[in-house]
């Protein structure tokens, strides 16, 4: 059965403050993890690609909080590349999830001005069906 969602104020908590990578990496995790029918923290592993600066960066933190795999486990690891995607594997099952951001998401993240903005757009990121968000490829 699925964990409860994290909340954006769980996020915070543990983040430090509300952005949209933090928010993406929340859904990230989320529908990658009920994409593989996997469950969280062990049997997982993550590999980021792109998020290796802020404010891409937080991405991982939404990682970590969603899916459970820390760098304490060695079960999540990033690279550096141009553009953000995320492979989730699930070693009980041996399937594999790759999403990445649509392009419609690039163009809204990248006009963003001010942290009053990417706080408003988090919170509608929050709201937002990942299937919108995020290409899917197995």
């Amino acid at each position: 059965m699925a964990d409860k969602r994290i909340t954006i104020k769980e996020a915070i908590k543990f983040h430090g403050h509300l952005g949209p990578y933090l928010v993406l990496g929340l859904l990230a995790g989320e529908l990658a993890l009920k994409k593989l029918k996997a469950g969280k923290h062990f049997g997982i592993e993550v590999k980021v690609w792109g998020a290796d600066q802020r404010p891409k960066s937080c991405f991982i933190d939404g990682l970590q909080l969603s899916t459970g795999a820390t760098y304490g486990k060695g079960n999540i690891g990033k690279s550096r590349a141009k553009n953000i995607r995320v492979l989730l594997s699930c070693s009980k099952n041996n399937k594999k999830v790759t999403l990445s951001f649509k392009e419609d998401l690039v163009k809204r993240l990248n006009a963003l001005k001010g942290h009053h903005d990417s706080e408003a757009c988090a919170a509608r990121l929050y709201q937002t069906d990942p299937l919108e968000l995020f290409s899917i490829s197995y």
